[in-house]
């Protein structure tokens, strides 16, 4: 008997094929831009462009009756790959002034990536790490810029050490997921320029398109400003915020946070959760959760312990949602019920119309992540 599949699959077939093709003929297109962005110093990430390209497809989605989620989807992924393509076209040079980078900590992974974005834009770009300290006076004496990507505990003993050899002009800038010492010092000892920097984003990244990195301005905008537009040309949404601003939203997004995450994951592991179980049970949202929890585990934990302990504020917040756990257990050990809801329905309310945001986000998400079961 004829199989009555046999033809519909073969035209899907061919359509698929010509998917592939027209995705091909899209790079192509991409890559021809992304060389007259290179020309004109255009970032390669330019919201605008994105919001009305993704607006406009889904209006055309909806009339031919293909859903509109599921255009966006693929634009989405079609860019993520369009932005790391256009890194192998390099950048503009918007600060050509500031001629050597030098980056304390460069051969560390986060050095490591931004030697690469400097040199995509054509810097000369230096590493001053343990094992060529000799070369310190010499390096950094003739640096327009000088970064600090160093460990936080180590970070303001670096700045003091190596500050008898910094140009005095050069423009001085740390990576630290601190800000209130490392400026304090840094405009302490540094006469010239002084700018934080705080990338918020791990050095495994493959553009810099969306990647958050906040800004503390110290001294010297005039001398500043024109990296802070290499770091636009490059994707990088910048933040601006003061020291102690930058701090407080650290002690909450990453020592609060971090702590939480190494408890909970040190929990299972006391307990012997069996993993392999727990993965073949959970739901997609639960995955995702152990998935960054997992993450954290796969990662150095020197630095997060310099992220938790180095944060006074972090750590009463630590002690402040331990206090309010013990709280919560209350309503366990009364079976109070009643009081569960109106603490959910008091929260709820303070999330606001965000918690709809946050809904359609994480529902997003949760459909990504399931495809991957």
């Amino acid at each position: 008997m004829t199989d009555p599949f046999s033809k519909l699959r073969q035209q899907i077939d061919q359509v698929d094929t010509e998917l592939v093709q027209l995705l091909a003929r899209r790079k192509a297109l991409v890559a021809e831009v992304g060389e007259l962005k290179q020309a004109a110093g255009v970032p390669i990430y330019v919201p605008t462009r994105e919001h009305s390209l993704i607006q406009a497809r889904r209006e055309e989605a909806l009339a031919a009756g293909v859903s509109p989620e599921l255009i966006e989807d693929l634009l989405r992924r079609m860019m993520r790959e369009s932005y790391s393509a256009e890194n192998e076209h390099g950048f503009q040079c918007c600060a050509p002034e500031l001629e050597s980078v030098v980056i304390v900590g460069g051969r560390g992974q986060m050095g490591q990536l931004f030697t690469r974005m400097f040199c995509l834009s054509g810097y000369q770009v230096a590493s001053l790490d343990l094992d060529n300290q000799e070369q310190a006076k010499e390096l950094l004496a003739e640096a327009g810029l000088i970064i600090i990507s160093v460990p936080i505990n180590q970070t303001d003993a670096v700045i003091r050490k190596q500050a008898r050899h910094f140009n005095p002009q050069a423009l001085l800038v740390d990576f630290t997921s601190r800000k209130s010492e490392p400026m304090a010092t840094m405009l302490g000892i540094h006469p010239g320029p002084v700018l934080g920097l705080h990338p918020m984003f791990g050095p495994d990244v493959c553009t810099l398109a969306k990647q958050v990195m906040v800004f503390t301005p110290g001294r010297g905008e005039a001398k500043f400003e024109p990296l802070l537009q290499q770091f636009r040309l490059w994707g990088a949404s910048l933040i601006e915020s003061s020291p102690a601003k930058h701090d407080h939203m650290m002690a909450i997004i990453q020592a609060l946070r971090h702590f939480t995450t190494f408890a909970y994951g040190s929990y299972l592991q006391r307990e012997n959760i069996q993993l392999e179980d727990v993965s073949r049970f959970s739901s997609p949202i639960y995955r995702l959760e152990l998935a960054m929890v997992g993450r954290l585990f796969a990662q150095d934990p020197q630095l997060y312990a310099d992220i938790i302990f180095s944060s006074t504020e972090g750590k009463q917040l630590i002690r402040n949602y331990i206090e309010h756990l013990q709280e919560a257990v209350v309503l366990l050990d009364n079976n109070d019920i009643d009081g569960f809801i109106q603490q959910f329905t008091q929260t709820s309310d303070w999330f606001g119309q965000l918690k709809e945001k946050l809904l359609d986000e994480s529902t997003a998400l949760l459909e990504r992540q399931s495809e991957h079961q």
